[in-house]
């Protein structure tokens, strides 16, 4: 792989666990911010790993594992939506 190549994968996988674990915080419950956890991350997991030349649905089921416990790890006043 190109060194550009490796910058570009590293950024993406950088931004992609930024942005599960900003948006896991979303929800009222556990429950909902587990599941939005999980949905973020699936989605994130499955761009990263199209993206860096791995396997989509892999990305996606450990991006979903990994976004759905922090979901469940936060609390709702964690992440301030209100401000």
């Amino acid at each position: 792989m190109t060194r550009y190549g490796t910058s570009m994968r590293n950024a993406v996988v950088i931004f992609a666990a930024s942005l599960m674990l900003a948006l896991a915080g979303c929800g009222t419950s556990t429950g909902e911010r587990a599941a939005s956890g999980a949905g973020v991350g699936a989605a994130t997991g499955a761009a990263a790993g199209a993206v860096t030349g791995g396997d989509p649905v892999t990305g996606a089921a450990i991006g979903a594992g990994a976004g759905a416990a922090t979901g469940a790890a936060t609390d709702e006043d964690d992440i301030d939506l209100d401000d």
